[in-house]
């Protein structure tokens, strides 16, 4: 998951090799989370369009920066379980992932998110739950 300063509203400056490999870019404030990224052929599943866990991890990633834009400094985050529902296909392109927190409690946050392509089609929506874990506890 994301971490990091959050009063940072860019989060491109954060490496992992998720975020690498997808060549994602990463936008998070007041609660909101964006993960964008363009389809290239490493990306695609054998029937030549983008394999399931493309979506999936655009969607986890801007879930996670969104989480992390309300936390207190020197938190984290972590997936706790994700509800995916996926749309439609999509071969080429960019996808982009928006998510919002729906509900931040002290220990678990409560978030939804979409992924479009680049003609603002629905190719897939998630909700999940989010643990805040605080150093020493």
């Amino acid at each position: 998951m994301t971490q990091g300063d959050t009063n940072q509203a860019d989060t491109d400056e954060v490496s992992f090799g998720v975020k690498e490999f997808l060549g994602m870019t990463i936008e998070r404030g007041e609660g909101k989370g964006t993960a964008r990224m363009t389809l290239d052929e490493p990306h695609l599943n054998p029937n030549n369009v983008a394999h399931g866990a493309v979506p999936f991890a655009l969607m986890d990633t801007a879930m996670g920066a969104a989480v992390m834009s309300v936390v207190d400094e020197g938190a984290f985050c972590a997936t706790i379980e994700m509800h995916t529902r996926f749309v439609r296909a999509v071969a080429s392109g960019s996808l982009t992932a928006e998510a919002t927190v729906i509900h931040a409690g002290s220990r678990i946050m409560h978030l939804e998110a979409t992924t479009h392509d680049d003609a603002g089609r629905l190719v897939a929506s998630a909700t999940s739950s989010f643990a805040v874990i605080r150093p020493g506890g």
